[in-house]
């Protein structure tokens, strides 16, 4: 088995971690930095080339695309997928994950609860938006913002208008999200084979870990749990990170990933979470073999398009 981790940091602990875990199943695993290949399309062909040399189609791969370089990675990947390799999240499955507000339509569309939410232009009325998200306090988000960057709580409605105001000034595109004051800071971060709970620092609301965060380990209830699958089954993901908060309603949805990091979540749960994530190539690719001339590959052709 051939298995290519689209990275550019040999040196992260999450890269480094799947190379161990799939080098101790005994295959051939290559860390591959996507930003140095280049493809080629002819007609009925399609190829990759890194580095300046043909690179030689894998059984699978895996990408950890870097979210200020979702458009070429996941080009690459869409690449990888037309000359049917298996990937562990389908180019248009992190497309979606990397658009804060694409995600929560489709999410809703499949029934996951979440906060609600409220996306305007700049030339909104800020009273009307405030009013909308049912009052102060309130999270605003940037669309662009990640590891917690460009998160704000603003807890009176005269600072709401004057943030949003700014904001708008600034043509940034905002969502609004309700305020969950239960959660205490913490959320959870869900995956299908384990799950910690993050904990914001002294002070903070925002409970990632880039912010000064800590995590424990945490048994998801079936509530969670089934959100979590929903979630991931909602945005295409095979693989993914699920980071919910708790309410008195129920486990809220805030985001999916789709490039988890492994590091905090591994040392918490004390759960190999690269090597199911290995039994999870296992389990969905079979490669070519004497004694197994059929390939199967499993692809989400919903995935693949453009």
């Amino acid at each position: 088995m051939t298995v290519y981790i689209l990275s550019r940091n040999p040196n992260l602990y999450s890269t480094k971690r799947l190379v161990e875990a799939g080098e101790s199943k005994g295959w051939n695993i290559k860390i591959i930095d996507y930003l140095k290949c280049s493809i080629e399309i002819m007609k009925g062909e399609l190829k990759i080339n890194y580095q300046g040399k043909e690179l030689p189609t894998p059984d699978a791969i895996i990408p950890r695309i870097g979210a200020s370089r979702t458009f070429y990675g996941t080009a690459m990947v869409r690449h990888f997928e037309m000359m049917d390799v298996f990937s562990v999240s389908g180019n248009l499955a992190i497309q979606r994950s990397r658009d804060k507000l694409r995600s929560l339509q489709v999410m809703s569309k499949a029934d996951v609860d979440m906060p609600k939410t409220v996306f305007a232009s700049n030339k909104s009325s800020a009273k009307d938006v405030i009013e909308l998200s049912g009052g102060a306090p309130l999270v605003l988000k940037i669309l662009e913002g990640t590891q917690g960057v460009g998160v704000v709580l603003v807890d009176s409605e005269k600072a709401a208008k004057s943030v949003l105001d700014a904001f708008y000034g600034m043509d940034v595109n905002l969502l609004v999200q309700e305020f969950i004051e239960e959660a205490g800071g913490a959320d959870i971060r869900a995956l299908v084979v384990g799950a910690m709970k993050r904990q914001g620092a002294e002070g903070d609301f925002r409970s990632n870990l880039h912010q000064g965060g800590s995590a424990t380990a945490h048994k998801l209830t079936r509530k969670e749990k089934s959100t979590a699958l929903a979630a991931a089954k909602a945005m295409g993901l095979g693989v993914c990170g699920v980071d919910m908060i708790p309410s008195s309603r129920g486990p809220l949805v805030m985001e999916v990933n789709s490039s988890p990091g492994l590091e905090g979540i591994e040392k918490s749960t004390n759960i190999d979470i690269a090597g199911k994530i290995m039994d999870y190539i296992e389990k969905n690719v079979t490669p070519d073999s004497p004694d197994n001339p059929t390939k199967k590959r499993k692809i989400k052709r919903d995935n693949i398009g453009a």
